[in-house]
């Protein structure tokens, strides 16, 4: 029975909307993180921290441009306490800032590749330091991104210091700049087929055709002579110092310390010059016009990237994204199991960047 109430729908009490539908909530993403310098006094990296749980990929694309303003100043963000706990969900965070991630084409130290586009970082042991450099900076396209994870943090140790290349240039010694400015790096590599010291070309190039290899030497700018044994030597003449295509500043830009034999260590390095007379090391570099670079010119370089170099202990976790352009990167030795993986990406041309 109804007891007299009207058939059909009840009446809305006053004051209720006409509809009670839920409605979205407008809220700024730079309010759900926090942000500010690492430490006192030290400009790199920037840090953001969420304010509550939240998605850190899907954070980024609508939040890019506060993170690539805070790239731009700063040279490197870190992105902590966002659980961040797979290689998977590392890619989704690399993804989310550029759609062009890179392989590691042309690379020079040993990798493991984890999924398409994330890759175990070098894999030298632990009680050797990683030196100052901007990756893949002898190559006529580099990546404009370098994006690390912490997946696992060691014992103790195994920080990745970070540098910025304006400050490096400016607290070179006048005449080592001039030098390096005018003359540039040639970087030369011999490379083995399969046995042999340092990576074999398949592993550089991620191809065994030979055909494919010499194709990318011609657009990259790439001198090359296949060798006795199916070895592939090559050399290229790179700028040490260019302008950085976001705001014009000249950045100190190159691996020639790190490409040098000297960068071994005394012994080491007079050992394998002994050995190879230096016409079959993997690695090599010279200035532009193929001199010998002066050891004393390599040791200004390496001292420069000490002093400005800056480095934080890594969380399990962590994102570190770098502006490979501007800043320099490296590796602590360490103890204890380290896994930190990267990926790299938003590519940048040569041929788009001034010389300085």
């Amino acid at each position: 029975m109804n007891h007299g109430e009207p058939a059909g729908p009840r009446p809305r009490p006053p004051g209720l909307p006409t509809a009670a539908r839920r409605r979205a909530v407008s809220v700024d993403p730079a309010g759900l993180v926090s942000s500010g310098p690492f430490a006192d006094g030290q400009p790199a990296p920037s840090v953001l921290r969420p304010r509550a749980p939240l998605d850190l990929a899907e954070w980024i694309k609508v939040s890019r441009d506060q993170v690539e303003r805070l790239l731009l100043a700063h040279g490197a963000v870190l992105l902590r306490g966002f659980g961040v706990s797979s290689a998977d969900q590392f890619e989704r965070v690399a993804r989310a800032f550029t759609d062009d991630l890179l392989n590691y084409v042309e690379g020079s130290s040993p990798r493991t590749m984890l999924t398409e586009k994330v890759y175990t970082s070098t894999e030298y042991p632990p009680e050797f330091p990683i030196s100052m450099h901007n990756e893949l900076s002898y190559a006529h396209k580099w990546p404009g991104k370098l994006f690390f994870f912490c997946a696992s943090p060691p014992e103790s140790g195994g920080e990745t210091p970070i540098a910025d290349g304006r400050r490096l240039l400016e607290r070179l010694p006048g005449p080592v700049a001039e030098r390096f400015c005018r003359l540039g790096v040639r970087y030369v590599r011999t490379m083995h087929a399969g046995h042999g010291p340092g990576l074999s070309w398949p592993t550089v190039f991620e191809t065994a055709d030979r055909d494919a290899v010499e194709e990318y030497c011609k657009a990259g700018g790439i001198e090359f002579t296949w060798l006795d044994g199916g070895w592939l030597r090559t050399s290229q003449v790179r700028p040490a110092a260019i302008r950085h295509p976001g705001t014009g500043e000249r950045v100190w830009f190159n691996q020639a310390d790190q490409w040098h034999p000297s960068n071994l260590g005394a012994e080491l390095d007079q050992a394998i010059t002994a050995t190879a007379g230096g016409a079959e090391l993997p690695l090599n570099a010279e200035y532009g016009d193929g001199t010998p670079i002066d050891p004393a010119d390599l040791a200004a370089v390496r001292a420069a990237a000490a002093d400005a170099a800056v480095a934080f202990p890594w969380e399990a976790g962590d994102v570190l994204v770098i502006d490979n352009t501007m800043t320099l990167h490296g590796r602590h030795p360490f103890t204890g199991s380290r896994r930190v993986l990267v990926s790299m990406g938003a590519p940048v041309y040569l041929d788009q960047v001034e010389q300085a």
